[in-house]
């Protein structure tokens, strides 16, 4: 099949989890206040699904690395089916606890099948399916942009539920197109079943320790990393307060998360173009500071002017970081390790996020934005240096295997 018609099917898995990505996570914090959570409970509601997202994709990664009948298709299906279920659930009006449980769930499981869309992608283009990944990615991020360009009006008007309908026919679309995502007959690669270990001569290193002794530079940024989505997250799930402070609503919170996830498809396009040119790990720091200046521009924000220059860094920031990640852990890491990689990316990602929602919503409740937003910069920058010594001054891989 030609280039255009693999990526245009694996755009299509990208736009659907992204819709629903703006709906589950951009716009949590709204839907739970408006079942009348408070904004600490709002925290450990998303801290625990982070935790245990956390938690979970490691070892779901481990499992879809070694043979057996648990592929990435295959998990992508069953995280869907599970979002679906839970958002039609949460439609019938349930009391709050049982929403506490079943949002938990579906944000969770959203986030754990993250890394292995990634990993699908490279699976799929070395069983000979040319497909662009930038390009995939950046149109999912605008399919973010565009959701959330009429969401927020939409509640305004219609009310909180229309984020769970918009969850339902997404993750109906994204069932038929994953279901019939499959890799042609007799491509080289492993069968459907993984019955066949790709190569021989790899080792999987599925003990964290053995994987961090092996990955030493990976490693120590993804501590940086935790630090880097600390900031992300906190902007991000507490995004309507920030902006209600500056003197908006939801059709504003609607405009910022368009401005900055459609500012991210122009960079994801042409990414490949720039790997070429930069290491990937030059263009992971460069993402790191990114994020620093992000938020600092909000430390000084008095108007909404402000707000949306500090989304504009999306360009430098999480647009860069994400490609830039899949791609360094697909060339330097041993083809049994790459899931994992993948997942231990999201894994920092969602642990920064854990930390965010236990501090930032007590901090908002008690000592005000402002005070979250320094603490936020604070931890930015310590991951900005980490990130800077990591890939300077560790190896990629270690020499002596």
């Amino acid at each position: 099949m030609k280039k255009g018609f693999w990526t245009f099917r694996y755009t299509l898995i990208n736009m659907t989890y992204f819709v629903a990505f703006c709906t589950i996570h951009a716009l949590a914090a709204v839907y739970l206040l408006a079942h009348g959570f408070s904004n600490t409970e709002v925290g450990i509601l998303l801290a625990i699904a982070n935790i245990v997202s956390a938690i979970c994709q490691p070892y779901f990664a481990g499992i879809i690395d070694k043979p057996g009948p648990l592929t990435n298709r295959r998990f992508i299906i069953i995280s869907v089916l599970i979002i679906l279920a839970g958002s039609a659930i949460l439609m019938l009006g349930v009391s709050k606890a049982v929403i506490f449980v079943i949002y938990a769930l579906i944000y969770m499981v959203q986030f754990a099948y993250q890394p292995v869309m990634t990993a699908l992608c490279f699976e799929y283009q070395k069983a000979g399916c040319d497909i662009y990944y930038g390009l995939a990615r950046g149109l999912g991020s605008a399919s973010f942009a565009v959701t959330s360009a009429f969401i927020g009006s939409a509640v305004e008007k219609q009310g909180v539920n229309i984020l769970l309908i918009v969850n339902i026919v997404s993750m109906i679309l994204s069932a038929i197109v994953v279901f019939t995502f499959k890799k042609p007959e007799g491509s080289a690669e492993k069968t459907e079943d993984k019955t066949e270990v790709k190569d021989t001569q790899a080792v999987a290193h599925n003990n964290i320790a053995d994987f961090a002794r092996t990955y030493p530079a990976f490693s120590l940024f993804l501590i940086g990393t935790i630090c880097f989505f600390f900031a992300h997250n906190m902007i991000n799930d507490f995004m309507i307060q920030i902006i209600r402070s500056l003197g908006g609503g939801e059709t504003q919170l609607g405009y910022a998360n368009f401005l900055q996830a459609i500012l991210e498809l122009p960079v994801m396009a042409v990414i490949g173009f720039f790997l070429k040119k930069i290491s990937s790990d030059k263009m992971l720091v460069f993402s790191g500071m990114a994020f620093f200046v992000k938020i600092l521009i909000l430390i000084f924000a008095t108007n909404m002017a402000m707000m949306y220059l500090s989304q504009s860094c999306q360009l430098f920031a999480y647009a860069v970081f994400i490609p830039a990640a899949a791609y360094y852990v697909s060339s330097t890491m041993n083809e049994l390790d790459q899931v994992k990689g993948q997942a231990f990316v999201t894994s920092a990602i969602t642990i920064g996020g854990v930390f965010s929602n236990l501090i930032s919503g007590v901090i908002l409740d008690h000592m005000g934005i402002k005070t979250m937003l320094i603490t936020g910069t604070a931890v930015c920058f310590v991951g900005v240096v980490i990130a800077v010594y990591a890939m300077n001054k560790l190896p990629s891989v270690r020499t002596e295997m």
